[in-house]
């Protein structure tokens, strides 16, 4: 496996949430070791890994509106953290229903843009629903994409927030009298930021092959798992940024007549792909389940390892329920992986005690019961 730098661990110390979900208030003391959440399903757990990964993102890690993150009959929802190792000390997120405000502050500073937080606090989520990831469309792709990089590069993330403000402005124009002379003014600009998210999407495959082939074949797969990035505007691996945005205009101009009857824009980033393939085969049409679930693995693993790389933090690993639908070769695997020592602190959720893997027995371990969470007063106790 490839040798990760030296990087400080980011820990989380104290977690307050306050109607988050169906959380109508909690306060949790986790160890840098570790925690578990104990609970059957539906009981929480989940809510509460949401909850940590909101302050990564600041929105919903299973893609919910920030309004329905709200617990029943709450006015809002309020989720903070104490951690050691990050940017930060203390990070609070806030949400208002009545007015749709949502409010971010960094040790008692509060941000003026959404954008200047991301990141803050350096989570990886492994959940049963990566597998979409492989097997689902590729709107999911590009969402693993644009995550892992406008939250460690300031130049990705602002090119994103261009491209798309572009792309609606030439869509609304594409619908618009004089559809084709309108629309063509907003091609400069997405093309312009366009080649910005291809050109940083590319190297990050490029970047990815390798290691994506090494975490195949410790996870069992005899066959090489390999990505490439998929357009269906050509342009040379690694080609220019400049040569990358000719093409897109090119495309943008050769496309305008059949976008202008469909209404909407069909070329550029926004339609683009990661193609992963395990021994040349499409994994979204000829992996099998254990397949998929193996390289959506892999993938959270690539985007700890790119973490540690471009920001030099250990980031927090949220598991839910990390061995589920596995076989036990498998699941074995995986946990070799997951408790290397390169991992940072872990945050893992399951049904039951016993779900517990050998590796994770001595953490400690809290109750999750209709929203309340409580300790685990007695060790194995039902």
């Amino acid at each position: 496996m490839t040798v990760r730098p030296s990087c400080a661990a980011v820990h989380l110390l104290r977690l307050t949430i306050r109607d988050f979900r169906n959380i109508a208030e909690a306060e949790v003391e986790a160890p840098r070791s570790g925690l578990v959440l104990v609970g059957d399903n539906g009981q929480g757990k989940t809510n509460l890994l949401e909850a940590i990964y909101y302050l990564h993102l600041f929105r919903s890690l299973r893609g919910a509106r920030d309004a329905e993150l709200v617990r029943f009959g709450g006015a809002g929802f309020h989720v903070a953290a104490h951690v050691d190792g990050a940017a930060h000390d203390v990070i609070r997120a806030g949400f208002e229903r009545a007015t749709g405000r949502k409010k971010i502050v960094l040790d008692d500073v509060e941000c003026a843009r959404l954008s200047d937080a991301l990141g803050v606090l350096p989570c990886v989520a492994f959940a049963p629903s990566d597998v979409g990831i492989v097997g689902g469309a590729p709107a999911l792709r590009r969402r693993f994409f644009d995550v892992a990089l406008a939250t460690t590069s300031r130049r990705y993330l602002l090119a994103l927030q261009q491209y798309r403000h572009a792309l609606a402005q030439r869509n609304a124009a594409l619908r618009s009298p004089g559809a084709p002379s309108l629309a063509g003014i907003w091609e400069a600009p997405l093309a312009q930021h366009g080649a910005v998210l291809r050109q940083e999407r590319t190297e990050w495959v490029r970047w990815a092959r390798s290691r994506l082939a090494e975490l195949g074949e410790a996870l069992g797969e005899r066959q090489e798992l390999g990505a490439r990035y998929r357009s269906a505007v050509e342009v040379p691996e690694g080609a220019a940024e400049e040569e990358a945005r000719e093409a897109l205009v090119r495309a943008l101009e050769r496309h305008r007549d059949r976008d202008v009857e469909r209404g909407a824009t069909h070329t550029g980033p926004h339609r683009d792909d990661l193609d992963l393939r395990l021994g040349g085969h499409v994994l979204r049409h000829f992996g099998s389940a254990g397949q998929q679930r193996t390289a959506a693995i892999a993938l959270r693993l690539l985007e700890c390892a790119w973490y540690r790389e471009r920001m030099a933090r250990e980031p927090l690993v949220l598991l839910d329920d990390p061995l589920a639908e596995l076989d036990r070769d498998r699941g074995g695997r995986v946990l070799s992986l997951l408790t290397a020592r390169e991992m940072g602190q872990s945050v893992l959720a399951v049904p039951r005690l016993d779900d517990i893997p050998e590796a994770w027995t001595a953490l400690a371990r809290l109750r999750v019961r209709e929203g309340a969470v409580a300790p685990w007063a007695t060790p194995w106790a039902a």
